[in-house]
Parts: C-alpha cells; structure tokens; sequence
C-alpha cells in the first residue's frame, strides 16, 4: 500500500539555521580529523526521486573541502562499462586515505532503477542481492568507514515535490521521464526496495531510514546521527599569524587600468534601475 503522508511540524527557520550551522561545524571537525588520521569514510545516499538525498548532501558539504569531501553522482553506464564487473565502476570512486566520498545514489542502482526499469536481468539482480554483503564487508575489512542512508517519502510529498520542480524554471531539469516512472510504479518500488532491505541491512553494513517529508528535520537528523556513528575527535591546529596591515615593499606599481579588461558592473545597473 503507498505510504500515507504523516508530515511533523515544520522547524522554525531560526531553529533549523541555528543547528544547521552547529553540525556544519562538526563536520567540518570531522573533515580535518579524516584528513590527520587517513580515515576513509563512504557515505550511501540512497531513496526515492525527490526524497531530498541531494539537498542533504550539499548541506553536508557546503563548508568542506572539496580536495577532501568529494561527491560521487555517475551517469548511466557506458557499453564498456555494462560489460564490467558491476562495482567496478564505483569502486574507481572510492576515498584514499584521508578523504570521504558521498555516493549520490550507488551500486543501490541495481536494486531499485534497474530491477524495477528491467534494466537488469533477473540473474543480475539475485546476484547483484547475493555479492553485495560480501561486497561491503571486503570495504569495511579494509578499513572504510561505511554509513548508508534511506531517504524515506511519502507518495502524497513526493508528487508535491515533482509539481514543484515543474514549475520551478531553475529546477526543472530535475523533473525526468524516469521520474515519472516512480510514482506509476510506486508498489514495484517499494517491492524492490523491501528485498533489498532483506538482504544488505546486515549488522555490519546496516541500513539507517531517514524520514524526509519534512526537508528540514531530514537534514537535521541525518547529519547528526552521521556524526554520532563516527568515533572523530578534535585535531589541534598550528595558529595561524596574520600582520596587522599588508607588507608593502613599495617597489611595486600596479599596471593601469586600462590594460585590463574588467567584467561590466551589472549590479550597478540593477540598483540604478531600483531606485529610478
């Protein structure tokens, strides 16, 4: 049966703000102790179309380092690349030491798009449903801290959403074909996904459900319990001395102006527009 839309309270703006920045600043403290310590962290967004995995993601990695905090979104598969091993396409994205890679959706590809689209074979799917176990354990023997996230929406938000993104000319290459699919589709979906929770929601590499019809708390609530599975602590920083006014040796002189082709004042012109 399609999901019946519960939606929470909305959070205040202030309140979201305020924690948001708040855990920001931890992850940003997390950021440098992966990079000090060489710590390889992976991070599995995974759910349905306008279930808010990328809103999610770039909070998480608007004040990190992208040389550090890398985000893993691929396109459909090449010919060469369905002849392949099938992880072997994500497995070019793992992190090297001291990095942490955040899987826009993953190898979970197989599980829901594919199985669903018929994009895979049967064959595929029940072995794609088989390896992964083994698959993640291999990661996480290695050393990789794994986490994977299920962004959970009702059908009722979903569709919401999807109007909205129709209607939003910066976001309307968001809306797709295959978009549409999911909500035809949404049993098969939902399916797919309950076996795939049967079979890789195992105690080393389990699944954590993140409700998301309230975009806010999402956010909120992932980010944080994110933070709480990682065993990170503060790194101690050399302080940093800046003069108290820049060093001048005074044998410089700046070319003229007129050398240089300057980008034209738009905003100039929207505040003279204003205010005529």
């Amino acid at each position: 049966m399609p999901k019946k839309s519960g939606r929470p309270p909305k959070l205040p703006k202030d309140i979201y703000e305020a924690e948001l920045f708040r855990l920001q600043t931890e992850l940003v403290t997390l950021q440098e102790w992966v990079r000090a310590t060489g710590a390889r962290v992976v991070v599995v967004f995974e759910g349905r179309d306008a279930a808010g995995k990328g809103g999610a993601i770039k909070r998480i990695s608007e004040y990190l380092s992208p040389r550090i905090c890398r985000v893993a979104a691929l396109p459909a598969p090449t010919d060469r690349e369905r002849g392949q091993w099938y992880y072997q396409r994500y497995v070019a994205h793992l992190p090297a030491p001291g990095e942490i890679v955040l899987f826009d959706r993953s190898w979970y590809n197989r599980a829901g798009v594919e199985k669903v689209m018929g994009f895979c074979t049967p064959e595929e799917h029940t072995r794609f449903l088989r390896q992964t176990p083994i698959f993640e354990q291999m990661l996480i023997d290695d050393g990789i801290i794994l986490r994977k996230y299920w962004f959970s929406v009702s059908n009722e938000e979903q569709l919401r959403r999807f109007r909205a993104r129709r209607d939003d000319p910066v976001r309307q290459w968001k809306l797709s074909p295959m978009d549409l699919e999911s909500v035809y589709r949404w049993e098969e979906y939902s399916r797919a996904k309950d076996e795939m929770m049967v079979h890789t929601d195992t105690s080393s590499s389990p699944w954590y459900v993140v409700e998301s019809d309230q975009k806010r708390n999402a956010r909120l609530n992932m980010i944080s319990h994110l933070l709480s599975t990682i065993d990170y602590e503060p790194v101690q920083r050399a302080e940093v001395k800046l003069p108290k006014k820049p060093i001048e040796s005074g044998n410089y002189h700046r070319p003229p102006r007129s050398l240089s082709k300057f980008v034209p004042d738009h905003v100039a012109a929207l505040i003279g527009d204003r205010e005529s």
